[in-house]
């Protein structure tokens, strides 16, 4: 095999994996995420990091459960987005066989 061909070759590879790649964070971004904390604030995601809804108990809407309620928020969206980018390093480590991934 000459070096143009195997340049041509690793060439395709990538750009195969490139594809791939593409088409699964096309269908992680569809994906939904949902996470409740304390059994009264639950959130939705998409794998592209927008946030869908989030509902709240109406029993934590009470002034003196509004520090609570707000770190449920923070925990809640935290967890979310770090489960969403866990998918996104398992994709890139699926196609390319590496943490991380080329692209």
């Amino acid at each position: 095999m000459s070096m143009n061909s195997s340049m041509k070759k690793m060439l395709r590879d990538a750009q195969k994996m490139q594809r791939e790649i593409e088409a699964k964070q096309k269908e992680l971004a569809e994906t939904e995420y949902e996470i409740t904390k304390g059994g009264g604030v639950t959130v939705v995601f998409t794998g592209d990091r927008q946030m869908q809804s989030i509902k709240i108990d109406p029993e934590l809407l009470e002034s003196e459960n509004a520090e609570m309620l707000e770190e449920m928020i923070k925990l809640a969206v935290n967890e979310i987005l770090e489960t969403i980018q866990e998918d996104e390093d398992e994709i890139n480590e699926s196609v390319t066989g590496q943490a991380g991934g080329f692209f």
